[in-house]
């Protein structure tokens, strides 16, 4: 699969960049994508929820009634998890929610998520560029010419471009990585995704190493 290289103008520039089909063109795995997100979304979580239970709730453990006699239910101390301020049965404990996926399942998912992208049409190429200095601006100005302004947008760039990055941090729906860092999840979750020359032969690179 070929595509045309774009300049920062949004213009042609009479090159173009082969996408390997191994890489773009594979027929995409849905549940090896589920898998994945799963993953991803699975360890975004914390797990450091916590609820008092019956013997950490403050109060005296004092018997409220006697047992018998009175007509209505036994009771024991204050805390009992049934009166107002007791403590709460069977609530939520600190715990790790990481899910352990096989390395050739979350690359098949990757591939995948690349596919369903290139054969959307949803895949951009633009020549490599940086600024001189952070330039918010300039940034949305490059979106308005690429015509995914207002969209979910990634731009993948070779390696860590600290300027573009910092222009883009506070542009709605725009999100800036490295081709390394890529994952299911935010390849998904964008409608286009702008991949710059250098971060196409990184990505080959990724995959040829894996």
């Amino acid at each position: 699969m070929k595509l045309e290289v774009l300049n920062i103008q949004g213009e042609k520039t009479g090159r173009s960049v082969d996408l390997p089909e191994d890489i773009f063109g594979i027929e995409p795995n849905e549940h090896a994508v589920y898998l994945a997100v799963k993953q991803f979304l699975a360890n975004q979580r914390q797990g450091t929820h916590k609820a008092k239970e019956r013997g950490e709730v403050a109060g005296s453990t004092r018997k409220l009634k006697r047992q018998k006699g009175t007509g209505t239910a036994r009771a024991g101390d204050i805390k009992n998890p049934v009166f107002r301020g007791g403590g709460r049965i069977f609530g939520p404990r600190p715990r790790k929610y990481t899910v352990r996926l096989n390395k050739k399942v979350k690359r098949l998912a990757r591939k995948s998520a690349l596919s369903d992208k290139a054969a959307a049409g949803n895949i951009l190429i633009v020549e490599d560029f940086s600024f001189e200095a952070p330039k918010t601006k300039e940034f949305i100005n490059i979106l308005q010419q690429l015509d995914v302004n207002g969209q979910k947008t990634i731009l993948v760039t070779s390696d860590f471009e600290k300027e573009v990055y910092l222009s883009s941090r506070n542009v709605p729906k725009t999100e800036t990585v490295r081709a390394t860092d890529l994952n299911t999840y935010e390849i998904m979750n964008a409608g286009k995704l702008i991949l710059s020359e250098g971060a196409v032969e990184k990505i080959k690179e990724t995959f040829a190493n894996a």
